[in-house]
């Protein structure tokens, strides 16, 4: 059964009033016709789950779980994928998790929903039962499966857009220190630089919807300086560098204020 944190009070009170796969049903009877290619197709993918987790392994905690974002998808809401901080996992698993994550929601945000939103929609659910699966940690060839199943769906969407392409440097929260998963991505850009692929670096630092608008307005400014200089140590004319920074403006996933979003904790380059 699941632990999700912040729905396993709502799904006690479900179960104890005796409304097992309320949810699950409701889901099959309901067809969404609005949305996007890429929403239509999640509630789909959702509801092949629910009914799996219900139906076939009677685990209806989970069911429902999957349901209720189904027929959220189903309304036309673009839904995120699972957040880490909500689950209770085995240490060893994070950090495969958070690397999932974070390859997933780069994927989404620069144009898979759009142009593959099939796949898209797979990658999103298989990743979200990879999450569930391995806070239950007990059917090892479960876990497996899911995480396979990312994998698969995840190659067919990394492809980077049309148009200008768009490097994403990551930082912790309520930092500015270049990590070594970002360096990896700014050696590509100075590769690229080098190579011709434009005779200007456009940085761009943002922050989550986390702390006061001022706040935020200096700490992306920090995180886009941060980053100049890391190019220029790295052989870039400090000329060519066009830094500007738009605090909590603009994430790339939307969220109330005041929540956390890893996703949104960046800084953006695109080569001119």
């Amino acid at each position: 059964m699941t632990g999700l944190r912040t729905v396993g009070t709502l799904v006690g009170i479900t179960l104890l009033s005796g409304c097992v796969g309320h949810d699950v049903d409701l889901l099959n009877q309901t067809e969404a016709t609005g949305g996007t290619p890429f929403t239509r197709q999640l509630a789909v993918e959702y509801r092949e789950m629910a009914n799996y987790e219900g139906h076939r392994m009677d685990d209806w905690a989970s069911a429902e779980l999957y349901a209720r974002r189904g027929l959220a998808a189903a309304n036309g809401d673009v839904l995120e994928p699972f957040h880490l901080a909500d689950f209770y996992l085995p240490e060893n698993s994070v950090d495969d998790l958070q690397d999932g994550r974070y390859r997933l929601v780069q994927a989404l945000v620069t144009g898979a929903r759009e142009q593959f939103p099939e796949d898209a929609a797979t990658a999103q659910v298989y990743y979200d039962c990879w999450v569930e699966q391995t806070e239950e940690n007990e059917q090892a060839e479960h876990i497996a499966a899911c995480r396979d199943g990312f994998f698969a769906a995840l190659a067919l969407i990394e492809t980077q857009p049309s148009g200008t392409p768009v490097y994403y440097v990551f930082f912790d929260f309520d930092r500015d220190e270049i990590t070594p998963e970002a360096q990896g991505v700014l050696a590509q850009v100075i590769s690229d630089y080098g190579a011709g692929g434009g005779s200007v670096i456009e940085v761009t630092g943002h922050t989550d919807l986390s702390g006061s608008d001022s706040y935020n307005e200096d700490l992306s400014r920090r995180r886009a300086e941060a980053v100049r200089s890391a190019l220029e140590l790295g052989g870039v004319p400090g000329g060519v560098i066009l830094a500007s920074f738009e605090g909590e403006r603009n994430p790339l996933v939307p969220t109330p204020d005041g929540v956390r979003e890893p996703s949104n904790r960046r800084a953006e380059l695109r080569l001119r």
